[in-house]
């Protein structure tokens, strides 16, 4: 069974009252971002400096031109280098981003490029992963990339609903890379979707309790 320890939990937030509700529940990690109902964007500079510094829980910075898809243009391009550089002066330690070619592919080139210039941060791949047609091939192009973890719900429904495929990513990743599920997670199915997944880290905007909810029962 898993135990409390061995559950990593990301909340997404998009407040100073998320980032410190967030820190309260005793996250691991928070992502960082800006419209959150809208599927996510890069926050401002000045909710990323406050939020460093009033919580010492790590903060990865969500980089998002813009809503739509992930298939990015100079203009884009150029605003996410900006946005990248910001958050590394702030002194976040990682940042989030996802660059898919038009034909449901990973953007190798873009991401190579963003890379380099978010070290010595670490590097996240969002849920675009969830667009690319291919997730095992999509998995190997982001490992060799030397990305640390990707966000995903094994397809575009919930993580529920992926959790086979989900599995199939654990296994393939055999710790070269950190698989991070996502994807309408409550405290009331992460322990089903543990179970069926083989997940260690979830994420979420629905964070508080999930610790509590696999917790084993009194003996």
């Amino acid at each position: 069974m898993t135990t409390r320890a061995s559950l990593f939990i990301e909340a997404a937030v998009e407040s100073i009252g998320g980032v410190i509700a967030a820190e309260a529940e005793g996250v691991d990690r928070i992502e960082l971002c800006g419209l959150l109902h809208d599927g996510a964007v890069t926050p401002s500079i000045g909710l990323i400096g406050r939020a460093l510094a009033l919580v010492k829980t790590p903060i990865h910075v969500f980089i998002r031109p813009r809503v739509g898809d992930f298939v990015y243009d100079r203009h884009d391009v150029a605003v996410m280098l900006a946005d990248i550089d910001a958050a590394k002066t702030a002194g976040a330690p990682g940042v989030v981003f996802g660059a898919l070619t038009t034909d449901g592919e990973i953007d190798h080139t873009l991401m190579a490029e963003l890379i380099a210039a978010a070290r010595p941060m670490t590097v996240g791949f969002h849920r675009a992963f969830d667009q690319v047609r291919d997730q095992s091939d999509g998995l190997d192009t982001l490992i060799a990339l030397g990305v640390s973890v990707v966000l995903t719900g094994g397809g575009p429904g919930t993580a529920l609903d992926g959790a086979a495929q989900l599995r199939r990513l654990v296994d393939q990743a055999a710790g070269r890379i950190d698989i991070l599920a996502g994807g309408a997670i409550t405290k009331h199915n992460v322990a089903d979707l543990l179970k069926r997944s083989g997940v260690q880290q979830v994420h979420g905007k629905a964070f508080t309790g999930l610790r509590a909810a696999i917790r084993p029962p009194a003996q």
